[in-house]
């Protein structure tokens, strides 16, 4: 029974891209300015697989005897969001980057977003999701048209109050939204984001879906699950892939609940790929520049790592990893352009293997398509034959 274990912690890149000045992110570094701005951090468990090993690391100590391989990735495709990270990490390279609306959604888009929902729209510009519900909540509730705003990435986001608008009506306008935004405005996500409370109090509830494009050639997932493998999804991994590849899914609320779940998934007893996504770090505290609560959330997981080794059976691969940066230190609010960090640990591969700078996220994919012994070529390099026994 051979099993893969992806956590990806969102947004916890480990350093600055070459490129990352094009992106507006020069010094961004999310894991070593909050070990720098947060006095006495530390996160023991990673740091004994590897996670102060890795070239160019600050802020951490370096194991002596690392338990598991170390390295860290580049991302080759053009972007720096979600659904690029998460897509890269499964085989797709994206050479161009989803479009961005820095001005707010053209008119006629809007105009036939508002036709086939059969009302007005609010908003159309870029915001903080916390900040545009205070502006625009009172008269959301007060007329019923829904709240429609952006970021710096590629994201159509569509927000109501759950005694306005029902969830599943909201989710019933995102997937109007996400027929309409195909060709040059195929944006990466569209996003449902509810709201409940009362003005000056409004908040989000747990009940976001993201409805992403599907990817444009087959993924790891697709491999794996091809194969007649189980691929068991975590979190918002069923939206990013549009629900391709899958086998079983379930969503979280936060992420300790991801933990669990992902803990639950190791307990069964089948063979294939669990692949998860803890987005708190990101969503929570990245985009809110909440360095503490951001160091808060990645002790909270370093905690559980013990549990979720514990859990693992002898053939079993844990992977931790992330999708990109968010550097709650600067000033930006966005994603940040970063190397991703690369943890390996199984208890039957080597231990203290300096796994070096990959060229691609795409290693992984090519990496675990080969430990599954599943098809596809992701134009990638494996990495299994250095963390194989002989």
């Amino acid at each position: 029974m051979k099993r893969v274990i992806i956590i990806v912690l969102d947004s916890a890149g480990i350093g600055e891209l070459p490129d990352a000045a094009e992106y507006g992110d020069a010094g961004s570094n999310t894991l070593g300015n909050i070990a720098a701005a947060v006095s006495g951090f530390s996160l023991p468990n990673l740091e004994k697989l590897g996670l102060g090993n890795i070239d160019g690391t600050v802020g951490y100590k370096a194991a002596d005897e690392p338990l598991g391989c170390f390295g860290k990735m580049a991302e080759r495709s053009a972007g720096k969001d979600t659904t690029t990270g998460h897509w890269e990490l499964a085989g797709i390279t994206l050479r161009k980057p989803f479009p961005v609306y820095p001005e707010g959604f053209p008119e006629d888009v809007i105009r036939q977003f508002e036709k086939e929902i059969g009302t007005k729209t609010l908003g159309n510009y870029p915001a903080s999701g916390t900040v545009i519900i205070n502006e625009l909540g009172h008269q959301h509730v007060r007329t019923g048209y829904p709240i429609i705003y952006t970021s710096a990435d590629s994201v159509f986001q569509i927000a109501a109050h759950e005694d306005v608008i029902p969830v599943e009506r909201l989710y019933e306008i995102c997937r109007i939204a996400r027929r309409i935004l195909t060709g040059e405005h195929a944006v990466g996500r569209v996003i449902a984001r509810p709201f409940v409370g009362t003005e000056g109090n409004y908040t989000r509830t747990a009940n976001r879906k993201d409805f992403s494009l599907e990817p444009p050639g087959k993924t790891l997932l697709d491999h794996v699950k091809e194969a007649g493998l189980e691929v068991k999804a975590v979190g918002k991994i069923e939206d990013i892939f549009a629900g391709r590849g899958i086998t079983e899914s379930v969503h979280i609320q936060g992420n300790m609940d991801g933990v669990d779940k992902t803990i639950g998934f190791i307990r069964e007893e089948f063979s294939g790929l669990i692949f998860a996504n803890l987005v708190d770090f990101d969503m929570k505290y990245g985009h809110r520049n909440d360095t503490e609560g951001y160091a808060r959330a990645l002790k909270e997981f370093d905690d559980r790592v013990p549990e979720i080794i514990g859990a693992m059976r002898d053939q079993d691969i844990l992977i931790i990893t992330a999708d990109h940066g968010c550097d709650p230190t600067t000033a930006s609010t966005d994603h940040s352009r970063e190397y991703v960090p690369l943890l390996v640990y199984g208890r039957e591969i080597r231990r203290g293997v300096d796994l070096g700078v990959r060229r691609t996220f795409s290693d992984l994919a090519q990496t675990v398509a080969e430990i599954l012994g599943v098809s596809g070529s992701f134009d990638a390099e494996s990495f299994l034959g250095r963390i194989a026994k002989p």
